[in-house]
């Protein structure tokens, strides 16, 4: 009855694995709005797998391959594959973080994110990303739509703070400033041209 108010779920994150973590997941279980799992749900999920349409996963190797039962090795030797097998044993769509994210949905949607760098291999980085597909399910783009978009966003916001800053010492707070004038690009572009007209 808590949920129901609510047009999205996020969960995992800082969730735990103990009974109080397995408790918050049950409480989900039959949200059937868009719903996004990350971290600690994963690593429940893999003791206690179901399939839903309505979730979209975002696994780093890992995870993935405690998803999967196999080793990190051989996910990251056929990430396409894996990613595949995520959304068929999973349902829903797979977001298989890494070098070359990529983004997999029912039957054959594929999309491998070009944008990113090593800076964002730092602790929180994962968090914003489930933050900005959650927020994008919430505006009502398909699940799909959402974690490519959102995938790209993420990488992007890294890859302006990475060409002003480079790359060691990125945090994960460092996306957000960034990740505003992103999402906001009509603003930006805006202010780029009141700049302009007011140079001497």
């Amino acid at each position: 009855e808590s949920l129901e108010w609510a047009d999205v779920v996020v969960i995992g994150p800082g969730l735990g694995q103990q009974e109080w973590g397995k408790k918050a997941l049950q409480k989900v279980e039959n949200f059937r709005k868009p719903m996004l799992w990350d971290a600690d749900a994963l690593n429940l999920l893999a003791i206690n797998p179901d399939k839903r349409h309505n979730r979209v996963i975002t696994p780093h190797p890992g995870e993935a391959a405690r998803l999967l039962g196999c080793s990190v090795a051989e996910i990251e030797s056929d990430r396409l594959h894996c990613a595949k097998r995520l959304v068929q044993r999973y349902g829903g769509v797979a977001v298989l973080k890494g070098a070359g994210t990529v983004v997999a949905a029912h039957p054959d949607a594929l999309g491998i994110i070009d944008v990113g760098n090593a800076g964002m291999a730092s602790g929180g980085m994962g968090d914003v990303l489930s933050g900005i597909i959650g927020a994008l399910l919430g505006q009502k783009l398909s699940p799909y739509d959402a974690a490519c978009a959102g995938c790209v966003a993420h990488g992007a916001a890294a890859d302006v703070l990475a060409a002003r800053f480079g790359t060691r010492g990125m945090l994960a707070t460092d996306l957000f400033s960034t990740l505003q004038r992103i999402v906001n690009p009509e603003v930006t572009d805006k202010n780029h041209d009141e700049s302009s007209n007011s140079a001497p």
